[in-house]
C-alpha cells in the first residue's frame, strides 16, 4: 500500500503541529518539513476543512492541531484523505480473469488489515517518545525553540 504524496504531507504536518502547541505559519512548516509551500498550503486547508487543524489569518496568525485531534486514529485521517480506489485496477481495460481471480479481493483484504492496524495508532503516539522532541527540532535555527 502506498499513500499518496498529499497523505504523506499531511501526516508530517500533523505530526508536526501535534508535537508542541503553539501556531506555525505555513510559511514556517514549508520550511521545516521541506516541502513546496503552495502544495503544503492546498494539504493545510484540506486539513481544516476535516476539522483536524485549525487555522488564522493575519498578524499572529497560523495552523494549530484541534482540541482533540491527538486522539485522531491515523487510519481514519488516511481514509479521510486518500481515495478509495481499489489496489488492482480490473475494470479499465477490463480483464478477462475478472471472474475467476481472487487477487482483487485479496488485495482489498490487505488494504483493510492496513488500515485497521493504523486506527490503533493515533497522531499522539506517532509523536510520543524520542520523536515529539526530533519534530520539535526541524526547521528551526539554534536557540529558537519554535514557540510563538
Amino acid at each position: 500500500m502506498q499513500l499518496n504524496r498529499s497523505t504523506d504531507i499531511a501526516l508530517r504536518v500533523l505530526m508536526y503541529t501535534a508535537a508542541k502547541d503553539g501556531r506555525r505559519t505555513v510559511d514556517e512548516l514549508a520550511a521545516a518539513l521541506s516541502v513546496p509551500r503552495h502544495h503544503l498550503a492546498k494539504v493545510v486547508q484540506r486539513l481544516q476543512r476535516l476539522g483536524l487543524l485549525a487555522t488564522a489569518r493575519g498578524r499572529g496568525g497560523g495552523v494549530e492541531l484541534e482540541p482533540g485531534a491527538r486522539r485522531v486514529g491515523v487510519g481514519t485521517v488516511v481514509r479521510r484523505l486518500e481515495a478509495d480506489d481499489e489496489v488492482v485496477q480490473c475494470d479499465d481495460p477490463p480483464c478477462p480473469l475478472r471472474g475467476q481471480c481472487q487477487l482483487r479481493s485479496a488485495f482489498r483484504r490487505a488494504h483493510d488489515a492496513f488500515l485497521r492496524s493504523l486506527d490503533e495508532v493515533s497522531l499522539a503516539d506517532l509523536v510520543a517518545d524520542d520523536a515529539g522532541p526530533v519534530l520539535l527540532s526541524i526547521g528551526w535555527s539554534s536557540g529558537d525553540t519554535g514557540a510563538r
